[in-house]
C-alpha cells in the first residue's frame, strides 16, 4: 500500500500546525478578550516584559502568561529572550490581514443596508398612497 510515511505524515501535520497558528481565527480570538486588548495597548506604548505585561490586570501569572501564549499564537506578539527576562513586542503587521477582513465586510454590510434602506423607503411612500 502506498500510503504516507511517518515522516511525511508529521511534515504535514507541522505545516497544518504553523498554519492553523497564523490563521484570521487565532487573531479574532486573541482580540475577543479585554486583558489580552489590555496587553497589546500596553505594547503599542513600547516592549513589556512578561511580568510588566501581568501587573495592571487582576489576574494571577499563570493566567497571564495563558494570555501572553494565546498573542503569541496570534502571531500579534514576539518574544525574545534576554538573560532570564523575556521580552514582549508587538507585531502590529498581524492586524493587516483582519483590518481587510473586517473592510470587506464592512463595505458588503453597509452595501446591503444602504439597500434594504431603499426597499424600506420604497415600501413606506406605497403604504401612503
Amino acid at each position: 500500500m502506498m500510503g504516507l510515511t511517518l515522516h511525511a505524515m508529521r511534515e504535514i501535520y507541522s505545516h497544518m500546525s504553523i498554519y492553523s497558528h497564523n490563521s484570521l481565527d487565532d487573531v479574532f480570538h486573541a482580540l475577543s478578550d479585554p486583558t489580552r486588548r489590555g496587553m497589546l495597548a500596553l505594547l503599542a506604548r513600547g516592549d513589556r516584559s512578561a511580568t510588566e505585561l501581568g501587573e495592571p490586570f487582576p489576574v494571577s501569572q499563570p493566567t497571564a502568561s495563558k494570555h501572553i501564549q494565546t498573542l503569541e499564537r496570534s502571531g500579534l506578539v514576539r518574544r525574545t529572550i534576554e538573560g532570564r527576562i523575556h521580552i514582549f513586542r508587538l507585531v502590529p503587521a498581524r492586524l493587516t490581514r483582519a483590518e481587510a477582513w473586517i473592510a470587506r465586510h464592512r463595505a458588503f454590510w453597509e452595501g446591503s443596508l444602504h439597500s434594504l434602506d431603499q426597499v424600506v423607503a420604497v415600501l413606506k411612500a406605497d403604504e401612503k398612497r
